[in-house]
């Protein structure tokens, strides 16, 4: 295991759909990527599927099948995400920078059961932890995993969220950056009312006081809730922010000593 003082320059930075709208946001993401190089050692880039390809992937589903065998069901619309981790692992390639590219299991992202709802029971990030002896970037699908049965799963939506913070508590990162196309957390929906007021920062306590009450949240409450468990610090910003948005949990000094994830992983269990 790295020590504290390696898992400090360890960042983990999330990008949403509403940040992958065409293929040529893959180089804006990419360029920003090595902003920031300089910072930390090393860096796991959590990313959505593109724009609404979710949506049509699930409306094809039911085109097919009125009601999808869940199995099926979390094999296709896991293969939004998959797109995204390759086409930017081209683009940072393309500026001449190495990274890799892992699916959710390829990560170690450890599920219960349930097909199109799992939740995070453990993170064994063997092939990142290998991929950070050679590479700057290790691209994570989100909102997919493997069950304990080895079957792909999904973690519902808002998932990548929630990929982002389980992957910051399994390796210890210093914190998540959450890109969004609002630059921060608002009073309100700032894309309804113009007098919306930001915050500089929250406790994980008001933020999830907040995002309960939006129907649009910001960030999923479960991401919030697994941060606030691992005192994991957040921030939630945008590309073209030039501050930093708004920090959650900035009063976090130190992590919990132990990882605690959405559910415990059963008793006598192994996985490889």
């Amino acid at each position: 295991m790295a020590s504290i003082s390696q898992c400090d320059k360890r960042l983990i930075m999330k990008f949403g759909s509403s940040c992958i709208k065409e293929p040529l946001s893959f180089d804006t993401i990419a360029r920003h990527l090595l902003h920031q190089r300089e910072n930390y050692n090393n860096i796991i880039v959590v990313v959505s599927a593109m724009g609404d390809l979710t949506d049509q992937l699930i409306s094809l589903a039911h085109q097919v099948h009125p009601s999808p065998p869940r199995r099926e069901y979390d094999m296709m619309v896991s293969v939004g995400e998959r797109i995204s981790i390759a086409l930017l692992t081209m683009a940072l390639a393309k500026i001449g920078e190495e990274a890799i590219s892992f699916t959710g299991s390829q990560s170690g992202i450890i599920t219960s059961e349930e097909h199109s709802d799992a939740h995070i029971v453990d993170i064994k990030p063997i092939r990142i932890l290998e991929a950070f002896k050679r590479y700057r970037f290790v691209i994570v699908a989100g909102f997919q995993g493997v069950s304990l049965s080895k079957e792909i799963t999904t973690l519902g939506r808002g998932g990548s969220d929630t990929t982002a913070v389980a992957l910051a508590v399994g390796i210890k990162a210093m914190k998540v950056q959450f890109y969004k196309d609002v630059p921060g957390i608002a009073d309100k929906d700032p894309k309804q009312y113009k007098n919306a007021h930001y915050f500089d920062e929250l406790s994980y306590e008001r933020a999830l006081e907040i995002v309960q009450k939006t129907k649009r949240a910001i960030i999923h409450p479960r991401a919030l809730l697994l941060a606030q468990k691992n005192q994991i610090p957040l921030e939630v910003t945008t590309i073209a922010s030039c501050g930093s948005g708004t920090i959650i949990g900035a009063a976090s000094k130190t992590q919990m000593s132990g990882a605690i994830y959405e559910r415990e992983l059963p008793a006598h269990t192994s996985y490889l």
